[in-house]
């Protein structure tokens, strides 16, 4: 091969070479080196921070959603079957709500006292239904709302809100002379209990719940 065609071939392969589009992070000398809306930043390919391309970096991870803090403070305290704390509020509501699972008998004569608060009406114990704190059952703003309720077991089941359990008062008749309701109690049925393939001689459970 003559000198001349030697020099010709090195010359295209530079030319080849220098033409050569490179991707996010390749090497560039000027503007044309890089692809598409790339541009040559410090001999590197890299987005135009003027048009705001993010092709070279990684969407920022999502940032979670704070949980909600739990600001309830009892409101005062009662002196029945020993002093305990009174409340008008329970923690906030969230797609996965800690709370205690506590039984409850929903029938005339049983120990939940008086009629259900939302119809006034006694309840076969074979419903699945349930009773919430105070701050949850919001006014009568949360009856006949259907709940999700999830055992450690990892059981799930629906029932219905009929009543509330009393975080504000207690030892009267109307509450079977039990004591004032804490502010994180769903008390439901034995058909919930049943349905959670919990024995109900356990008292009380952790569960979390959910509006469905």
């Amino acid at each position: 091969m003559s000198n001349l065609a030697f020099l010709s071939l090195i010359f295209t392969i530079f030319i080849s070479t220098s033409n050569a589009i490179s991707q996010c992070n390749g090497p560039c000398k000027t503007w044309d080196d890089c692809d598409g809306q790339l541009i040559c930043i410090n001999g590197k390919c890299n987005d135009d921070p003027n048009v705001g391309t993010k092709t070279c970096k990684s969407s920022p991870p999502s940032v979670p959603s704070p949980t909600p803090t739990n600001t309830c403070r009892p409101s005062g305290t009662v002196n029945c079957n020993g002093v305990h704390p009174i409340y008008r509020c329970s923690p906030p509501v969230t797609s996965s709500t800690p709370a205690q699972l506590t039984f409850n008998d929903f029938s005339r004569g049983g120990d939940g006292g008086g009629p259900s608060s939302c119809d006034g009406q006694y309840h076969d114990n074979n419903e699945r239904i349930v009773a919430l704190s105070t701050g949850w059952f919001a006014g009568r703003s949360r009856c006949g709302k259907m709940i999700r309720i999830r055992a450690n077991n990892g059981k799930t089941v629906t029932a219905k809100v009929v009543d509330e359990c009393d975080s504000t008062m207690g030892c009267d008749a109307e509450h079977a002379f039990q004591s004032p309701c804490k502010n994180n109690i769903v008390d439901g049925s034995i058909a919930v209990w049943r349905a959670l393939g919990l024995d109900t001689n356990l008292g009380i459970v952790p569960v979390t719940w959910s509006m469905v």
